[in-house]
């Protein structure tokens, strides 16, 4: 078995525990970043190997691009209209299940596709939990024009709010912003603590040029929290659940080291 550093077997133990909740015929949600890509990867081994007929509808270009290399068939959230299961990443989680997401940048994507679901599975390492969402910069995706003056507006509205902070900043590509797959750009609000996510999302989704915040409240059912060890603890919010089990990584002959954010 290939040797992974403790980080990324995490995420694969996380990944590999989360597809136990696809079920053949299934349309899914394929989630962004590099815990995603753990899960998209092992999907692909279930269709190619297993023979599991599955439709996959990606959250991001690089998503998209990893599920044809792989094998998942994929379709568009046009096509598929509603899905049974969202698997995805998140930056941060709490007792709630509240997540800050969108590190990646497919935030939006990932929200649509999440919230057409019957139900979101996010899979994480340990260190993503948290008391108080905040510490992790929340993305808020804007479009180009007039991006100064909706950044302007952001900072004056967060005077009033319960953060810890109030500075923000344009996440950039090197030297160039940082374009989402719709060509919008993407301002990270440092805040260290987020007192009350519900009001901060619905403040910030009023002001005019913001597309989406990063804050998902209310649509993950289940985070499943995996670690080096095989361990797995899943959280259910539904059933008000934390339940420990393991991974068997005995079975394993086959990792893939080469997944990358």
């Amino acid at each position: 078995m290939a040797k992974l550093n403790p980080i990324d077997m995490a995420k694969y133990v996380s990944a590999r525990r989360a597809l136990d909740y696809v079920e053949d015929g299934m349309r899914i949600g394929l989630g962004t970043g590099s815990t995603a890509a753990w899960m998209v990867r092992c999907l692909g081994d279930m269709v190619r190997e297993d023979g599991l007929r599955v439709t996959g509808v990606p959250t991001s270009s690089r998503t998209a691009e990893l599920a044809r290399e792989v094998g998942v068939p994929i379709a568009t959230l046009e096509d598929v209209k509603w899905l049974d299961l969202t698997i995805d990443g998140a930056d941060e989680f709490d007792d709630d299940l509240a997540l800050i997401k969108g590190g990646g940048g497919a935030l939006l994507q990932e929200k649509i596709v999440a919230t057409a679901s019957d139900m979101m599975v996010v899979i994480t390492d340990p260190g993503k939990k948290v008391d108080t969402l905040g510490a992790f910069p929340l993305p808020v995706e804007v479009i180009p024009f007039g991006w100064q003056t909706t950044k302007a507006l952001i900072e004056e509205s967060l005077v009033g709010m319960d953060v810890g902070g109030r500075s923000t900043t344009l996440r950039l590509n090197r030297d160039a912003p940082f374009r989402t797959d719709e060509g919008n750009l993407i301002l990270d609000l440092h805040l260290r603590r987020i007192g009350n996510p519900r009001q901060l999302s619905l403040l910030l989704n009023q002001i005019p040029g913001v597309v989406e915040n990063g804050l998902f409240l209310d649509i993950c059912d289940v985070v499943v929290v995996g670690a080096a060890d095989g361990s797995v603890e899943l959280r259910d919010v539904n059933n008000g659940t934390v339940r420990q089990e393991r991974v068997d990584l005995e079975a394993e002959d086959n990792l893939f080291t080469d997944v990358t954010d």
